[in-house]
Protein backbone atom coordinates (compact mmCIF):
# COMPACT_ATOMS: atom_id res chain seq x y z
CA UNK A 1 0.00 0.00 0.00
CA UNK A 2 1.15 3.41 -0.83
CA UNK A 3 2.02 6.03 1.99
CA UNK A 4 -0.39 8.32 0.42
CA UNK A 5 -3.29 5.85 0.54
CA UNK A 6 -6.10 4.43 1.24
CA UNK A 7 -7.88 7.72 0.69
CA UNK A 8 -10.25 8.09 3.62
CA UNK A 9 -12.82 10.69 5.32
CA UNK A 10 -11.76 12.68 7.95
CA UNK A 11 -13.55 15.38 10.18
CA UNK A 12 -12.01 17.81 11.85
CA UNK A 13 -13.22 17.80 14.94
CA UNK A 14 -11.96 20.94 16.76
CA UNK A 15 -11.21 23.92 15.37
CA UNK A 16 -8.23 25.76 14.97
CA UNK A 17 -5.90 28.57 13.83
CA UNK A 18 -2.48 28.09 11.91
CA UNK A 19 0.65 29.93 11.71
CA UNK A 20 0.41 31.93 8.68
CA UNK A 21 4.10 31.32 8.13
CA UNK A 22 6.57 29.00 9.24
CA UNK A 23 8.71 29.77 12.49
CA UNK A 24 11.16 32.39 11.40
CA UNK A 25 15.32 32.87 12.10
CA UNK A 26 14.14 35.91 14.35
CA UNK A 27 11.18 34.21 16.33
CA UNK A 28 13.14 30.31 17.03
CA UNK A 29 16.07 33.02 18.57
CA UNK A 30 13.85 34.77 20.59
CA UNK A 31 12.85 31.58 22.13
CA UNK A 32 16.73 30.43 22.35
CA UNK A 33 17.39 33.55 23.76
CA UNK A 34 14.60 33.69 26.37
CA UNK A 35 15.14 30.59 27.58
CA UNK A 36 18.89 29.77 27.22
CA UNK A 37 18.00 26.30 24.82
CA UNK A 38 20.27 24.97 23.82
CA UNK A 39 21.10 24.01 19.89
CA UNK A 40 24.20 21.32 18.88
CA UNK A 41 27.11 22.91 16.70
CA UNK A 42 26.56 20.54 14.36
CA UNK A 43 24.36 19.05 11.01
CA UNK A 44 24.15 17.67 8.19
CA UNK A 45 24.73 19.99 5.49
CA UNK A 46 25.38 19.85 1.50
CA UNK A 47 27.91 22.03 0.83
CA UNK A 48 29.95 21.84 -2.29
CA UNK A 49 27.75 18.87 -3.43
CA UNK A 50 28.73 16.46 -0.41
CA UNK A 51 26.63 15.94 2.42
CA UNK A 52 27.86 14.72 5.80
CA UNK A 53 28.12 16.13 9.48
CA UNK A 54 29.36 19.43 9.88
CA UNK A 55 30.63 21.11 12.84
CA UNK A 56 30.02 24.72 13.26
CA UNK A 57 26.31 24.41 11.59
CA UNK A 58 23.21 24.95 13.36
CA UNK A 59 19.71 26.95 12.76
CA UNK A 60 21.86 30.14 12.77
CA UNK A 61 24.53 29.10 9.95
CA UNK A 62 23.08 26.15 8.57
CA UNK A 63 24.88 26.54 5.04
CA UNK A 64 23.23 28.69 3.32
CA UNK A 65 22.39 32.17 3.92
CA UNK A 66 19.51 32.84 6.18
CA UNK A 67 17.81 36.51 7.31
CA UNK A 68 15.67 37.08 10.83
CA UNK A 69 12.84 36.51 8.39
CA UNK A 70 13.92 33.36 6.53
CA UNK A 71 12.43 29.80 8.26
CA UNK A 72 14.17 28.65 11.15
CA UNK A 73 16.06 25.15 9.71
CA UNK A 74 18.26 22.80 11.23
CA UNK A 75 15.38 21.67 14.03
CA UNK A 76 14.67 18.39 15.22
CA UNK A 77 10.94 17.52 16.44
CA UNK A 78 11.93 17.80 19.94
CA UNK A 79 13.30 21.67 19.22
CA UNK A 80 9.75 22.40 17.93
CA UNK A 81 7.90 21.07 20.69
CA UNK A 82 10.09 22.99 23.33
CA UNK A 83 9.18 26.09 21.04
CA UNK A 84 5.58 25.64 21.09
CA UNK A 85 5.40 24.97 24.93
CA UNK A 86 7.84 27.70 25.64
CA UNK A 87 4.58 29.91 23.68
CA UNK A 88 1.89 28.78 25.55
CA UNK A 89 3.78 29.40 28.18
CA UNK A 90 4.48 32.94 27.98
CA UNK A 91 0.78 33.63 26.11
CA UNK A 92 -1.31 31.01 27.99
CA UNK A 93 -2.82 29.80 24.95
CA UNK A 94 -3.15 26.58 23.88
CA UNK A 95 -0.27 26.48 20.68
CA UNK A 96 1.39 23.48 19.43
CA UNK A 97 2.22 21.11 16.27
CA UNK A 98 -0.20 20.46 13.58
CA UNK A 99 -1.53 17.10 13.20
CA UNK A 100 -1.05 15.64 9.54
CA UNK A 101 -4.71 15.60 9.12
CA UNK A 102 -4.77 19.44 10.13
CA UNK A 103 -1.66 20.25 8.38
CA UNK A 104 -2.89 18.94 5.23
CA UNK A 105 -6.92 20.32 5.69
CA UNK A 106 -4.75 23.80 5.87
CA UNK A 107 -2.24 23.55 2.99
CA UNK A 108 -5.06 22.60 0.52
CA UNK A 109 -7.81 25.63 1.97
CA UNK A 110 -10.82 23.57 0.01
CA UNK A 111 -8.60 22.23 -3.06
CA UNK A 112 -8.34 18.73 -4.36
CA UNK A 113 -5.45 19.22 -7.01
CA UNK A 114 -1.83 18.13 -6.64
CA UNK A 115 -1.11 22.04 -5.21
CA UNK A 116 -3.76 24.26 -3.96
CA UNK A 117 -2.92 26.79 -7.10
CA UNK A 118 -3.54 23.92 -9.48
CA UNK A 119 -1.84 20.64 -11.33
CA UNK A 120 1.20 22.39 -12.47
CA UNK A 121 3.59 24.23 -10.47
CA UNK A 122 6.64 27.13 -11.01
CA UNK A 123 9.49 28.51 -9.35
CA UNK A 124 7.65 31.64 -9.42
CA UNK A 125 5.23 30.15 -7.31
CA UNK A 126 7.59 28.13 -4.38
CA UNK A 127 10.96 27.68 -3.47
CA UNK A 128 12.14 23.94 -5.16
CA UNK A 129 14.74 22.06 -6.93
CA UNK A 130 13.86 23.76 -10.22
CA UNK A 131 16.12 21.77 -12.25
CA UNK A 132 13.03 19.28 -12.32
CA UNK A 133 9.37 19.38 -13.83
CA UNK A 134 5.92 18.41 -12.54
CA UNK A 135 3.25 17.65 -15.44
CA UNK A 136 3.38 20.52 -17.74
CA UNK A 137 5.16 22.37 -15.91
CA UNK A 138 8.56 24.07 -17.06
CA UNK A 139 12.01 23.86 -15.44
CA UNK A 140 13.19 26.80 -13.68
CA UNK A 141 14.99 28.31 -10.39
CA UNK A 142 17.10 26.36 -7.97
CA UNK A 143 17.88 28.88 -5.16
CA UNK A 144 20.38 26.24 -3.33
CA UNK A 145 18.92 27.37 0.39
CA UNK A 146 15.69 28.92 1.71
CA UNK A 147 13.81 32.31 0.99
CA UNK A 148 12.16 34.40 3.39
CA UNK A 149 8.62 33.30 4.40
CA UNK A 150 6.44 36.06 2.93
CA UNK A 151 7.69 35.23 -0.42
CA UNK A 152 5.03 34.21 -3.20
CA UNK A 153 1.41 33.90 -2.74
CA UNK A 154 -0.16 33.24 0.25
CA UNK A 155 -2.94 30.09 -0.23
CA UNK A 156 -6.99 30.92 -0.24
CA UNK A 157 -6.48 30.33 3.49
CA UNK A 158 -3.64 33.11 3.83
CA UNK A 159 -1.13 30.24 4.41
CA UNK A 160 2.31 30.94 3.15
CA UNK A 161 4.76 28.90 1.55
CA UNK A 162 2.61 25.38 2.34
CA UNK A 163 4.50 24.11 -0.85
CA UNK A 164 8.56 24.13 -0.68
CA UNK A 165 10.97 26.22 1.12
CA UNK A 166 11.23 24.01 4.49
CA UNK A 167 9.92 20.60 5.45
CA UNK A 168 7.31 20.98 8.62
CA UNK A 169 7.19 18.99 11.62
CA UNK A 170 3.60 17.48 12.46
CA UNK A 171 3.04 15.82 15.63
CA UNK A 172 2.18 12.42 14.12
CA UNK A 173 4.20 9.18 14.40
CA UNK A 174 5.19 7.96 11.53
CA UNK A 175 3.03 5.40 10.04
CA UNK A 176 3.29 3.78 6.29
CA UNK A 177 0.15 4.33 5.03
CA UNK A 178 -3.09 5.41 6.75
CA UNK A 179 -4.84 2.16 7.20
CA UNK A 180 -6.56 2.78 10.70
CA UNK A 181 -5.21 6.34 10.44
CA UNK A 182 -7.82 8.80 13.21
CA UNK A 183 -10.89 10.04 11.75
CA UNK A 184 -11.01 13.02 14.03
CA UNK A 185 -8.18 15.22 12.50
CA UNK A 186 -6.34 14.12 15.22
CA UNK A 187 -2.35 12.95 15.63
CA UNK A 188 -1.68 9.30 15.18
CA UNK A 189 -0.08 8.68 18.47
CA UNK A 190 0.46 5.07 17.93
CA UNK A 191 3.20 3.59 16.57
CA UNK A 192 7.04 4.44 16.91
CA UNK A 193 7.45 7.60 18.14
CA UNK A 194 11.25 8.06 17.21
CA UNK A 195 9.88 8.82 14.02
CA UNK A 196 7.96 11.77 13.42
CA UNK A 197 5.86 12.84 10.17
CA UNK A 198 6.62 15.99 8.17
CA UNK A 199 4.81 17.84 5.10
CA UNK A 200 5.24 20.79 2.16
CA UNK A 201 8.64 19.55 0.66
CA UNK A 202 11.91 21.86 0.67
CA UNK A 203 13.83 24.04 -1.27
CA UNK A 204 15.94 20.99 -1.82
CA UNK A 205 13.28 18.33 -3.06
CA UNK A 206 11.91 18.23 -6.63
CA UNK A 207 8.68 19.56 -7.33
CA UNK A 208 6.42 15.81 -7.01
CA UNK A 209 7.48 16.04 -3.25
CA UNK A 210 5.86 19.36 -2.97
CA UNK A 211 2.15 17.87 -3.62
CA UNK A 212 -0.41 18.38 -0.91
CA UNK A 213 -0.33 14.86 -0.19
CA UNK A 214 3.09 13.99 0.12
CA UNK A 215 4.15 12.26 2.94
CA UNK A 216 8.17 11.78 4.74
CA UNK A 217 8.74 9.94 7.95
CA UNK A 218 12.12 10.82 9.77
CA UNK A 219 13.96 10.40 13.52
CA UNK A 220 12.27 12.75 15.61
CA UNK A 221 16.53 13.59 15.95
CA UNK A 222 17.61 13.98 12.56
CA UNK A 223 18.80 17.63 12.30
CA UNK A 224 18.85 18.63 8.30
CA UNK A 225 19.23 22.32 6.90
CA UNK A 226 15.43 21.97 5.10
CA UNK A 227 13.36 21.05 8.15
CA UNK A 228 11.78 23.45 10.26
CA UNK A 229 8.23 23.79 11.61
CA UNK A 230 4.66 25.99 11.89
CA UNK A 231 2.60 26.11 14.92
CA UNK A 232 -0.73 25.68 15.70
CA UNK A 233 -3.36 26.71 18.20
CA UNK A 234 -6.45 25.17 19.56
CA UNK A 235 -8.93 27.34 20.13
Amino acid sequence: MEPEGPQHWVTISRPFAVGRFAVTVGEFMTFVEATSYAIPESMVTGEDDVWRERQGRSFLNPGHAQSTRHPVVGVVWHDAQAYVAWLARCTGLSYRLPSEAEWEYAARAGTTSPFWWGATISTEQANYNGQWTYGAGETGTYRAGTVPVDMFAPNPWGLYQVHGNVWEWCEDCWTPNYDGAPTDGSAWASGDPSVRVLRGGSWLNGPHVLRSAMRLGDPATFRHPSFGFRVVRSL
